[in-house]
C-alpha cells in the first residue's frame, strides 16, 4: 500500500513518472505506477491541473 500512496504522492507534486524508487522486475514498481497513474488519470489535459 505504501509504494500505491507513494506513486499518488509523485503524480500530485507533479514528478515525473521516472522518478520510481523501484527496479522495473519489482511488483512493487507496478504499484508505484497504478497509484502515479490513478491521480495523472483526473489530470485536466486542459489546464493541468490536478484533481483530487
Amino acid at each position: 500500500m505504501r509504494a500505491v500512496t507513494a506513486g499518488r504522492d509523485a503524480a500530485r507534486a507533479g514528478q515525473p513518472v521516472t522518478v520510481c524508487p523501484h527496479p522495473r522486475e519489482s511488483l512493487l514498481r507496478l504499484a508505484w505506477v497504478r497509484g502515479y497513474a490513478a491521480v495523472r488519470s483526473f489530470v485536466d489535459s486542459g489546464s493541468g491541473t490536478v484533481h483530487k
